[in-house]
């Protein structure tokens, strides 16, 4: 600070004008005229300064004359030698970020956008040019224009590299995302595949089941079904076993000829009764034991006896050769005639007939077989 000279002393910024003219105490009127300028060199200035920069012109007031006065303190602390040193010093370069530099760079090192599965929904559909623009807005953080500093080819390397490694690692997560749902998709499918198959097996084991069950019991039923008719063929048995103690057939030795309905010119309508051809004199013997009711002469019928049995049913004994009893009761197995050819005949023979309730006559075959006579 000793080499420095001092500062000479310069005129008073009442005595300059708007144009850096100096003014002498006569142009007082102009002094208020501005517009006043203010210089505030820096303690470290990149360059030198030369001529004054200009300020807002401001009119009439104290607040201007303040200000100019504050100007020239400043002017006066600072001195001729620190302007000295600003003016001596060299230039200092400024390098500004170059953004098409930077996009071009980034656009090379990137694949098509197009080509890209997925990334439609990161970028806009204004094309190639917006994705670009975003691709270079999103390296240098939103703020390109305003980045302080220097920024080199290898910061602009660097930049498009991250930026395309996040751009990268964005579609490694949604094609990641993707295959975890496709995957989802996948086992959902089979689960439902193998709830769907196990819905059809158990529908088979259960109609296979429902099948069988049917079976068995239709097979049981069967079993039933026989087992009761072999116990009601059983019991017809014993009871025609007992039966057959009480009934008897009517001749011992026969030949059956006419049957019961058969038509012929012999009879005034079909026949009503059952024909046991015999020789005779055969003995005829009662069916089951019963009353005489009626005996002797019938007409076309011959000798007849009448045997009414205790349920009502009527026995008749046609055609006979004799009479052995014609009245009272009777016992099963009792001879009460015998085998003739009386009355309206061809031949020797027994005509029976059987009249329920001493009504209209019925096939006598029947009868005696449902009674335990084999016939």
């Amino acid at each position: 600070m000793a080499s420095n000279r001092p500062a000479p002393e310069g005129p008073s910024a009442y005595d300059l004008d708007d144009r850096g003219a100096f003014h002498g105490p006569g142009d007082a009127d102009n002094m208020n005229d501005g517009p006043w300028e203010e210089w505030n060199p820096t303690e470290d200035s990149i360059r030198s300064v030369r001529g004054k920069h200009r300020v807002a012109k401001q009119r009439g007031g104290g607040l201007a004359r303040s200000s100019t006065v504050l100007g020239v303190g400043v002017i006066a602390a600072v001195g001729a030698g620190g302007m000295a040193t600003a003016e001596g010093r060299p230039a200092v370069p400024i390098s500004m970020p170059d953004v098409g530099g930077m996009a071009d760079d980034l656009a090379d090192k990137l694949p098509d956008a197009e080509s890209l599965p997925g990334v439609g929904d990161l970028i806009s559909d204004s094309g190639p040019d917006s994705a670009a623009a975003a691709a270079s807005t999103s390296a240098t953080g939103g703020a390109v224009q305003d980045a302080p500093g220097p920024l080199t080819r290898a910061s602009r390397t660097d930049s498009g590299t991250g930026a395309g490694e996040a751009l990268r690692s964005r579609i490694l997560q949604q094609a990641d995302a993707q295959q975890g749902a496709a995957e989802h998709e996948a086992r959902d499918a089979a689960e439902h595949a193998a709830f769907q198959q196990a819905e059809t097996e158990a529908a088979t084991h259960q109609k296979s089941a429902e099948k069988a069950a049917a079976a068995k019991k239709a097979a049981e039923m069967e079993a039933k079904r026989e087992a009761e008719e072999a116990a009601r063929r059983k019991a017809e048995a014993a009871r025609l076993a007992k039966l057959a103690k009480n009934f008897i057939v009517p001749v011992s030795s026969y030949t059956l000829t006419a049957s019961f309905g058969q038509a012929g010119d012999r009879w005034a309508a079909d026949h009503t009764g059952q024909d046991f051809a015999a020789p005779t004199g055969t003995p005829v013997k009662a069916v089951h034991s019963g009353t005489i009711t009626q005996a002797g002469w019938a007409g076309s019928y011959g000798y007849r006896i009448v045997l009414t049995l205790d349920d009502g049913t009527e026995l008749w004994f046609c055609h006979l050769s004799s009479m052995v009893k014609t009245s009272g009761k009777i016992n099963t197995g009792d001879v009460i005639g015998r085998v003739g050819a009386t009355g309206n005949v061809t031949g020797p023979h027994l005509h029976l007939e059987v009249r329920p309730d001493a009504g209209d006559p019925i096939d006598p075959m029947p009868w005696l077989r449902d009674h335990g006579l084999d016939v």
